[in-house]
Protein backbone atom coordinates (compact mmCIF):
# COMPACT_ATOMS: atom_id res chain seq x y z
CA UNK A 1 0.00 0.00 0.00
CA UNK A 2 2.75 2.47 0.97
CA UNK A 3 4.75 1.64 -2.16
CA UNK A 4 1.70 2.22 -4.36
CA UNK A 5 0.97 5.59 -2.75
CA UNK A 6 4.60 6.69 -3.09
CA UNK A 7 4.57 5.79 -6.77
CA UNK A 8 1.29 7.65 -7.24
CA UNK A 9 2.68 10.77 -5.59
CA UNK A 10 5.73 10.70 -7.85
CA UNK A 11 3.45 10.40 -10.89
CA UNK A 12 1.45 13.40 -9.71
CA UNK A 13 4.66 15.40 -9.37
CA UNK A 14 5.86 14.36 -12.82
CA UNK A 15 2.55 15.41 -14.35
CA UNK A 16 2.98 18.93 -12.93
CA UNK A 17 4.50 21.64 -15.12
CA UNK A 18 5.73 25.18 -14.50
CA UNK A 19 3.99 28.09 -12.61
CA UNK A 20 4.53 31.03 -10.29
CA UNK A 21 5.02 31.50 -6.56
CA UNK A 22 7.69 33.89 -5.24
CA UNK A 23 8.49 34.21 -1.56
CA UNK A 24 7.04 37.40 -0.08
CA UNK A 25 7.80 39.83 -2.91
CA UNK A 26 5.40 42.77 -2.58
CA UNK A 27 6.81 44.92 -5.39
CA UNK A 28 4.53 46.12 -8.16
CA UNK A 29 6.48 45.03 -11.20
CA UNK A 30 4.55 44.64 -14.44
CA UNK A 31 4.22 40.90 -13.98
CA UNK A 32 3.13 41.18 -10.34
CA UNK A 33 0.68 43.92 -11.22
CA UNK A 34 -0.94 41.78 -13.90
CA UNK A 35 -1.21 38.70 -11.71
CA UNK A 36 -0.90 39.73 -8.04
CA UNK A 37 -3.00 36.82 -6.86
CA UNK A 38 -0.06 34.51 -7.60
CA UNK A 39 2.91 36.79 -7.03
CA UNK A 40 3.74 35.71 -3.48
CA UNK A 41 2.82 33.59 -0.52
CA UNK A 42 0.75 35.31 2.12
CA UNK A 43 -0.36 38.22 -0.05
CA UNK A 44 -3.93 39.16 0.81
CA UNK A 45 -5.26 42.35 -0.81
CA UNK A 46 -3.08 43.61 -3.67
CA UNK A 47 -0.36 45.85 -2.24
CA UNK A 48 -0.95 49.53 -2.91
CA UNK A 49 2.11 50.93 -4.65
CA UNK A 50 3.17 53.09 -7.54
CA UNK A 51 1.48 51.90 -10.73
CA UNK A 52 3.70 50.81 -13.61
CA UNK A 53 3.98 53.33 -16.43
CA UNK A 54 1.66 52.75 -19.37
CA UNK A 55 2.94 52.59 -22.94
CA UNK A 56 0.15 50.59 -24.56
CA UNK A 57 -2.14 47.72 -23.68
CA UNK A 58 -0.31 44.67 -22.39
CA UNK A 59 -1.88 41.23 -22.06
CA UNK A 60 -0.57 38.38 -19.92
CA UNK A 61 -1.81 34.79 -20.16
CA UNK A 62 -1.54 32.53 -17.13
CA UNK A 63 -3.00 29.32 -15.86
CA UNK A 64 -3.17 26.63 -13.20
CA UNK A 65 -3.23 22.86 -13.14
CA UNK A 66 -3.94 20.50 -10.24
CA UNK A 67 -4.06 16.74 -9.91
CA UNK A 68 -4.76 14.60 -6.84
CA UNK A 69 -4.28 10.97 -5.90
CA UNK A 70 -6.94 10.06 -3.34
CA UNK A 71 -6.76 7.19 -0.86
CA UNK A 72 -9.67 7.87 1.51
CA UNK A 73 -11.96 5.46 3.33
CA UNK A 74 -15.37 6.31 4.81
CA UNK A 75 -17.86 4.69 7.16
CA UNK A 76 -21.12 5.37 8.95
CA UNK A 77 -22.96 3.61 11.80
CA UNK A 78 -26.34 4.64 10.39
CA UNK A 79 -28.82 2.22 8.83
CA UNK A 80 -29.08 3.72 5.35
CA UNK A 81 -32.39 2.05 4.52
CA UNK A 82 -33.20 0.72 1.04
CA UNK A 83 -33.09 2.09 -2.47
CA UNK A 84 -34.90 1.12 -5.63
CA UNK A 85 -33.58 0.94 -9.18
CA UNK A 86 -35.72 0.75 -12.32
CA UNK A 87 -34.54 -1.39 -15.23
CA UNK A 88 -36.17 -0.86 -18.62
CA UNK A 89 -36.21 -3.77 -21.08
CA UNK A 90 -34.63 -3.14 -24.48
CA UNK A 91 -35.34 -6.44 -26.21
CA UNK A 92 -38.10 -7.36 -28.63
CA UNK A 93 -41.67 -7.18 -27.48
CA UNK A 94 -43.37 -4.61 -25.26
CA UNK A 95 -41.25 -2.31 -23.10
CA UNK A 96 -41.32 -3.27 -19.43
CA UNK A 97 -39.97 -1.61 -16.32
CA UNK A 98 -38.67 -3.77 -13.49
CA UNK A 99 -38.19 -2.32 -10.00
CA UNK A 100 -35.53 -3.87 -7.77
CA UNK A 101 -35.14 -2.84 -4.12
CA UNK A 102 -31.80 -3.34 -2.36
CA UNK A 103 -30.26 -2.35 0.98
CA UNK A 104 -28.54 1.01 0.62
CA UNK A 105 -24.80 1.23 1.35
CA UNK A 106 -21.89 3.63 1.01
CA UNK A 107 -20.14 3.67 -2.34
CA UNK A 108 -16.99 1.56 -2.32
CA UNK A 109 -13.95 3.85 -2.34
CA UNK A 110 -10.70 2.92 -4.07
CA UNK A 111 -7.26 4.49 -4.37
CA UNK A 112 -6.85 6.39 -7.62
CA UNK A 113 -6.50 9.75 -9.38
CA UNK A 114 -9.23 12.36 -9.47
CA UNK A 115 -10.20 14.29 -12.58
CA UNK A 116 -7.47 16.91 -13.17
CA UNK A 117 -8.59 20.53 -12.92
CA UNK A 118 -7.30 23.49 -14.95
CA UNK A 119 -7.73 27.29 -15.07
CA UNK A 120 -6.96 29.85 -17.74
CA UNK A 121 -6.22 33.45 -16.68
CA UNK A 122 -6.22 36.51 -18.93
CA UNK A 123 -4.80 39.70 -17.39
CA UNK A 124 -4.67 43.02 -19.22
CA UNK A 125 -3.05 46.35 -18.34
CA UNK A 126 -5.45 48.84 -19.93
CA UNK A 127 -4.19 52.22 -18.69
CA UNK A 128 -1.91 53.48 -15.96
CA UNK A 129 -3.21 51.89 -12.77
CA UNK A 130 -6.08 50.09 -14.55
CA UNK A 131 -5.98 46.32 -14.87
CA UNK A 132 -8.44 43.61 -15.86
CA UNK A 133 -8.49 40.00 -14.70
CA UNK A 134 -10.55 37.15 -16.18
CA UNK A 135 -10.52 33.52 -15.05
CA UNK A 136 -11.95 30.56 -16.96
CA UNK A 137 -12.28 27.08 -15.50
CA UNK A 138 -11.12 24.74 -18.27
CA UNK A 139 -11.96 21.62 -16.27
CA UNK A 140 -13.64 21.31 -12.88
CA UNK A 141 -15.21 18.62 -10.72
CA UNK A 142 -18.67 20.11 -11.22
CA UNK A 143 -18.26 21.04 -14.89
CA UNK A 144 -16.03 19.09 -17.23
CA UNK A 145 -16.50 21.71 -19.93
CA UNK A 146 -14.86 25.15 -19.96
CA UNK A 147 -16.81 28.02 -18.38
CA UNK A 148 -16.04 31.49 -17.07
CA UNK A 149 -15.62 31.86 -13.32
CA UNK A 150 -15.59 35.68 -13.41
CA UNK A 151 -13.46 38.76 -13.68
CA UNK A 152 -12.99 42.36 -12.55
CA UNK A 153 -11.44 45.73 -13.32
CA UNK A 154 -9.23 47.36 -10.69
CA UNK A 155 -8.53 51.10 -10.76
CA UNK A 156 -5.59 52.52 -8.78
CA UNK A 157 -5.05 55.73 -10.79
CA UNK A 158 -7.29 58.15 -12.67
CA UNK A 159 -4.66 59.34 -15.15
CA UNK A 160 -6.87 58.05 -17.98
CA UNK A 161 -9.14 61.03 -17.22
CA UNK A 162 -6.22 63.47 -17.16
CA UNK A 163 -2.68 63.13 -15.90
CA UNK A 164 -2.55 63.47 -12.13
CA UNK A 165 -6.34 63.63 -11.77
CA UNK A 166 -7.29 63.17 -8.07
CA UNK A 167 -3.79 61.87 -7.44
CA UNK A 168 -3.85 62.97 -3.80
CA UNK A 169 -6.93 60.75 -3.30
CA UNK A 170 -5.87 57.81 -5.47
CA UNK A 171 -2.58 57.63 -3.61
CA UNK A 172 -4.62 56.01 -0.84
CA UNK A 173 -7.69 54.73 -2.71
CA UNK A 174 -8.75 51.91 -5.02
CA UNK A 175 -11.96 50.99 -6.85
CA UNK A 176 -12.69 47.43 -7.91
CA UNK A 177 -15.78 46.31 -9.85
CA UNK A 178 -16.71 43.08 -11.57
CA UNK A 179 -18.49 39.76 -11.48
CA UNK A 180 -16.09 37.71 -9.38
CA UNK A 181 -15.31 36.62 -5.83
CA UNK A 182 -16.08 39.23 -3.20
CA UNK A 183 -13.52 40.22 -0.56
CA UNK A 184 -15.16 38.79 2.56
CA UNK A 185 -12.68 37.36 5.08
CA UNK A 186 -9.06 36.37 4.55
CA UNK A 187 -9.58 32.62 4.11
CA UNK A 188 -10.49 33.05 0.43
CA UNK A 189 -6.94 34.26 -0.28
CA UNK A 190 -5.55 30.91 0.97
CA UNK A 191 -8.20 28.63 -0.53
CA UNK A 192 -8.02 26.42 -3.59
CA UNK A 193 -9.86 28.03 -6.51
CA UNK A 194 -10.51 25.03 -8.74
CA UNK A 195 -6.97 24.46 -10.11
CA UNK A 196 -5.29 27.38 -8.33
CA UNK A 197 -4.07 25.38 -5.35
CA UNK A 198 -0.59 26.82 -4.96
CA UNK A 199 -1.57 29.26 -2.18
CA UNK A 200 -3.34 26.57 -0.13
CA UNK A 201 -0.88 24.64 2.08
CA UNK A 202 -3.43 21.81 2.37
CA UNK A 203 -5.57 19.98 -0.17
CA UNK A 204 -9.09 20.95 0.92
CA UNK A 205 -10.71 24.27 1.81
CA UNK A 206 -12.48 25.00 5.10
CA UNK A 207 -15.64 23.04 5.96
CA UNK A 208 -17.81 26.17 5.61
CA UNK A 209 -16.15 27.56 2.49
CA UNK A 210 -17.01 31.28 2.47
CA UNK A 211 -16.65 32.02 -1.23
CA UNK A 212 -19.12 33.38 -3.75
CA UNK A 213 -18.95 35.04 -7.15
CA UNK A 214 -21.38 37.93 -7.57
CA UNK A 215 -21.71 41.26 -9.34
CA UNK A 216 -19.96 43.67 -6.98
CA UNK A 217 -18.32 47.03 -6.40
CA UNK A 218 -15.64 47.68 -3.75
CA UNK A 219 -13.96 50.87 -2.55
CA UNK A 220 -10.64 50.61 -0.68
CA UNK A 221 -8.63 52.94 1.48
CA UNK A 222 -4.94 52.35 2.34
CA UNK A 223 -3.09 54.28 5.02
CA UNK A 224 0.16 53.23 6.62
CA UNK A 225 -0.47 49.62 7.69
CA UNK A 226 -4.27 49.81 7.57
CA UNK A 227 -6.64 48.70 4.82
CA UNK A 228 -10.37 49.43 4.85
CA UNK A 229 -12.93 48.21 2.31
CA UNK A 230 -16.64 48.76 1.73
CA UNK A 231 -18.46 46.66 -0.84
CA UNK A 232 -21.90 45.98 -2.26
CA UNK A 233 -23.10 43.10 -4.43
CA UNK A 234 -26.44 42.09 -5.91
CA UNK A 235 -26.34 38.81 -3.96
CA UNK A 236 -26.91 36.65 -7.06
CA UNK A 237 -24.82 33.75 -8.26
CA UNK A 238 -26.68 33.48 -11.56
CA UNK A 239 -27.43 36.82 -13.16
CA UNK A 240 -30.76 37.87 -14.65
CA UNK A 241 -32.74 41.13 -14.76
CA UNK A 242 -36.05 39.23 -14.53
CA UNK A 243 -37.56 39.79 -11.11
CA UNK A 244 -40.63 37.55 -11.34
CA UNK A 245 -41.83 36.58 -7.87
CA UNK A 246 -38.32 36.52 -6.43
CA UNK A 247 -37.28 38.40 -3.31
CA UNK A 248 -34.00 40.01 -4.41
CA UNK A 249 -32.03 42.55 -2.43
CA UNK A 250 -28.41 43.81 -2.44
CA UNK A 251 -25.76 42.55 -0.03
CA UNK A 252 -23.35 44.84 1.81
CA UNK A 253 -19.98 43.88 3.29
CA UNK A 254 -16.90 45.51 4.79
CA UNK A 255 -13.40 44.71 5.98
CA UNK A 256 -10.73 46.36 8.12
CA UNK A 257 -7.18 44.97 8.28
CA UNK A 258 -3.92 45.91 9.97
CA UNK A 259 -0.79 44.36 8.47
CA UNK A 260 2.76 45.23 9.53
CA UNK A 261 6.24 43.85 9.09
CA UNK A 262 7.23 44.62 12.66
CA UNK A 263 10.80 43.46 12.21
CA UNK A 264 12.81 41.53 9.65
CA UNK A 265 11.69 38.31 11.33
CA UNK A 266 8.12 39.14 12.40
CA UNK A 267 4.99 40.02 10.43
CA UNK A 268 1.55 40.40 12.04
CA UNK A 269 -1.84 40.85 10.36
CA UNK A 270 -5.31 41.05 11.88
CA UNK A 271 -8.47 41.48 9.84
CA UNK A 272 -12.18 41.59 10.53
CA UNK A 273 -14.96 41.24 7.95
CA UNK A 274 -18.73 41.60 8.05
CA UNK A 275 -21.40 40.77 5.48
CA UNK A 276 -25.18 41.14 5.46
CA UNK A 277 -27.26 39.59 2.70
CA UNK A 278 -30.84 40.77 2.50
CA UNK A 279 -32.74 38.70 -0.07
CA UNK A 280 -34.54 35.39 0.23
CA UNK A 281 -33.99 34.56 -3.45
CA UNK A 282 -30.58 36.20 -3.55
CA UNK A 283 -28.01 36.35 -0.78
CA UNK A 284 -27.89 32.67 0.15
CA UNK A 285 -24.69 31.85 -1.72
CA UNK A 286 -21.97 32.70 0.80
CA UNK A 287 -21.20 29.04 1.58
CA UNK A 288 -22.37 27.48 -1.69
CA UNK A 289 -20.93 29.87 -4.26
CA UNK A 290 -18.05 27.64 -5.35
CA UNK A 291 -19.47 25.69 -8.27
CA UNK A 292 -16.11 24.14 -9.19
CA UNK A 293 -16.29 21.48 -6.46
CA UNK A 294 -14.60 20.30 -3.28
CA UNK A 295 -11.45 18.20 -3.07
CA UNK A 296 -12.59 15.16 -1.07
CA UNK A 297 -14.36 13.33 -3.87
CA UNK A 298 -17.43 11.13 -3.19
CA UNK A 299 -16.94 10.86 0.59
CA UNK A 300 -20.04 9.63 2.46
CA UNK A 301 -22.08 9.20 -0.69
CA UNK A 302 -24.34 6.14 -0.92
CA UNK A 303 -25.39 3.83 -3.72
CA UNK A 304 -28.68 5.76 -3.85
CA UNK A 305 -27.00 9.15 -4.31
CA UNK A 306 -26.55 10.72 -7.71
CA UNK A 307 -22.89 10.45 -8.70
CA UNK A 308 -20.63 12.51 -10.91
CA UNK A 309 -21.14 16.26 -11.03
CA UNK A 310 -24.40 16.17 -9.05
CA UNK A 311 -22.56 15.80 -5.73
CA UNK A 312 -19.67 18.23 -6.10
CA UNK A 313 -19.45 19.60 -2.52
CA UNK A 314 -18.77 16.44 -0.50
CA UNK A 315 -16.93 17.14 2.75
CA UNK A 316 -18.26 20.69 3.01
CA UNK A 317 -21.17 22.09 4.97
CA UNK A 318 -23.56 24.82 3.85
CA UNK A 319 -25.94 26.05 6.59
CA UNK A 320 -28.38 27.07 3.84
CA UNK A 321 -29.35 30.36 5.44
CA UNK A 322 -31.01 33.26 3.64
CA UNK A 323 -30.78 36.89 4.80
CA UNK A 324 -27.40 36.10 6.33
CA UNK A 325 -25.32 38.10 8.80
CA UNK A 326 -21.75 36.84 9.12
CA UNK A 327 -18.53 37.94 10.77
CA UNK A 328 -15.05 36.54 10.09
CA UNK A 329 -11.91 37.40 12.08
CA UNK A 330 -8.48 36.28 10.83
CA UNK A 331 -5.15 36.62 12.67
CA UNK A 332 -1.96 35.91 10.73
CA UNK A 333 1.51 35.75 12.30
CA UNK A 334 4.77 34.84 10.62
CA UNK A 335 7.97 34.65 12.65
CA UNK A 336 10.88 33.46 10.55
CA UNK A 337 9.70 30.08 9.22
CA UNK A 338 6.86 29.65 11.74
CA UNK A 339 3.45 30.68 10.37
CA UNK A 340 0.01 30.82 11.99
CA UNK A 341 -3.33 31.56 10.33
CA UNK A 342 -6.55 31.59 12.31
CA UNK A 343 -10.25 31.79 11.52
CA UNK A 344 -13.23 32.66 13.69
CA UNK A 345 -16.57 32.91 11.90
CA UNK A 346 -20.07 33.40 13.19
CA UNK A 347 -23.04 33.27 10.83
CA UNK A 348 -26.76 33.65 11.53
CA UNK A 349 -29.74 33.59 9.23
CA UNK A 350 -33.06 32.02 8.39
CA UNK A 351 -33.44 28.57 6.87
CA UNK A 352 -36.20 29.82 4.61
CA UNK A 353 -38.01 27.50 2.21
CA UNK A 354 -38.59 29.54 -0.91
CA UNK A 355 -40.09 32.84 0.22
CA UNK A 356 -41.38 31.40 3.52
CA UNK A 357 -39.17 32.08 6.53
CA UNK A 358 -38.96 29.83 9.58
CA UNK A 359 -40.27 31.09 12.89
CA UNK A 360 -36.76 31.50 14.35
CA UNK A 361 -33.26 32.06 13.02
CA UNK A 362 -30.33 29.70 13.39
CA UNK A 363 -26.60 30.23 13.78
CA UNK A 364 -23.30 28.43 13.22
CA UNK A 365 -19.77 29.00 14.47
CA UNK A 366 -16.66 27.96 12.57
CA UNK A 367 -13.18 27.79 14.07
CA UNK A 368 -9.98 27.12 12.20
CA UNK A 369 -6.27 27.17 12.99
CA UNK A 370 -3.28 26.46 10.76
CA UNK A 371 0.27 26.13 12.05
CA UNK A 372 3.06 25.72 9.51
CA UNK A 373 6.82 25.59 9.64
CA UNK A 374 8.55 26.58 6.41
CA UNK A 375 12.20 25.64 6.02
CA UNK A 376 14.96 25.37 3.46
CA UNK A 377 17.14 28.16 2.09
CA UNK A 378 14.13 29.53 0.15
CA UNK A 379 11.46 28.14 2.49
CA UNK A 380 10.70 25.65 -0.25
CA UNK A 381 9.60 22.96 2.25
CA UNK A 382 6.88 23.09 4.89
CA UNK A 383 5.20 20.88 7.47
CA UNK A 384 2.04 21.70 9.37
CA UNK A 385 -1.44 20.98 10.56
CA UNK A 386 -4.93 22.47 10.41
CA UNK A 387 -7.83 22.03 12.84
CA UNK A 388 -11.33 23.03 11.71
CA UNK A 389 -14.69 22.71 13.46
CA UNK A 390 -18.26 23.78 12.69
CA UNK A 391 -21.15 23.66 15.17
CA UNK A 392 -24.59 25.20 15.40
CA UNK A 393 -28.33 24.89 14.83
CA UNK A 394 -30.65 25.44 11.87
CA UNK A 395 -33.06 27.27 14.20
CA UNK A 396 -33.80 27.56 17.90
CA UNK A 397 -35.68 24.24 18.12
CA UNK A 398 -33.33 22.10 16.01
CA UNK A 399 -30.66 19.82 17.41
CA UNK A 400 -27.02 20.81 17.15
CA UNK A 401 -24.84 19.75 14.24
CA UNK A 402 -21.11 19.26 14.80
CA UNK A 403 -18.34 18.60 12.28
CA UNK A 404 -14.67 18.24 13.10
CA UNK A 405 -11.73 17.97 10.69
CA UNK A 406 -8.01 17.52 11.23
CA UNK A 407 -5.31 17.77 8.56
CA UNK A 408 -1.59 17.15 8.88
CA UNK A 409 0.87 17.21 6.03
CA UNK A 410 3.55 19.03 4.15
CA UNK A 411 4.72 20.31 0.81
CA UNK A 412 7.69 20.93 -1.45
CA UNK A 413 8.01 23.86 -3.84
CA UNK A 414 10.05 22.08 -6.48
CA UNK A 415 10.35 25.44 -8.23
CA UNK A 416 8.57 28.73 -7.57
CA UNK A 417 5.95 27.38 -9.98
CA UNK A 418 5.50 23.78 -8.89
CA UNK A 419 4.16 22.52 -5.56
CA UNK A 420 3.73 18.91 -4.44
CA UNK A 421 1.67 18.27 -1.28
CA UNK A 422 0.73 15.30 0.86
CA UNK A 423 -1.76 15.27 3.74
CA UNK A 424 -3.65 13.01 6.08
CA UNK A 425 -7.25 14.11 6.62
CA UNK A 426 -9.83 12.95 9.17
CA UNK A 427 -13.38 14.33 9.37
CA UNK A 428 -16.22 13.33 11.74
CA UNK A 429 -19.92 14.22 12.04
CA UNK A 430 -21.88 13.96 15.30
CA UNK A 431 -24.30 11.06 15.60
CA UNK A 432 -27.61 12.90 15.80
CA UNK A 433 -30.94 12.48 13.93
CA UNK A 434 -30.66 16.13 12.83
CA UNK A 435 -28.70 14.90 9.81
CA UNK A 436 -31.58 12.66 8.76
CA UNK A 437 -32.76 9.25 9.92
CA UNK A 438 -30.98 7.39 7.10
CA UNK A 439 -28.29 9.94 6.23
CA UNK A 440 -24.71 8.71 5.89
CA UNK A 441 -23.60 11.95 7.58
CA UNK A 442 -25.21 10.86 10.86
CA UNK A 443 -22.14 9.68 12.78
CA UNK A 444 -20.25 9.38 9.52
CA UNK A 445 -16.54 9.86 9.12
CA UNK A 446 -13.84 9.67 6.49
CA UNK A 447 -10.07 9.60 6.68
CA UNK A 448 -7.07 8.86 4.52
CA UNK A 449 -4.25 10.27 2.47
CA UNK A 450 -4.32 12.83 -0.33
CA UNK A 451 -1.47 13.71 -2.69
CA UNK A 452 -1.70 16.82 -4.85
CA UNK A 453 0.57 18.33 -7.47
CA UNK A 454 -0.21 21.84 -8.67
CA UNK A 455 1.35 24.46 -10.93
CA UNK A 456 0.57 28.12 -11.57
CA UNK A 457 1.98 30.70 -13.93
Amino acid sequence: MKTMLMRASMLAVIFAGAGLLNAQDTTTSMRDYLAPEKSARNIFEDPKGASPEFDGVKVSIGGDFALQFQAIDHETPTDLGNYTTITTSTGPGPVTNTAVTRPNALVVMGNDFNLPTANLDVNAYLAKGVKMHLRTYLSARHHNEAWVKGGYIQVDDLDFISEGFASNIMKYARVKVGMDEINYGDAHFRRTDNAEAINNPFVGNYIMDSFTTEAFGEVYGFYNNFTAMLGVSNGKLNQTPVKGTNYNSPSVYAKVAWDKQISEDLRVRLSGSFIQTNGLSSGGNLFSGDRAGSRYYYVLLTQADAMGTANYATGRFNPGFKKVKAVQVNPFIKYNGLEFFGLYEYVSGNKAAGLTERATDGDYTQLGAELLYRFGNKEQFYLGGRYNTVSGQDDEVSNERKIERFNVGGGWFMTKNVLAKVEYVSQNYNNDPVWGATSALRGGKFNGIMFEATIGF
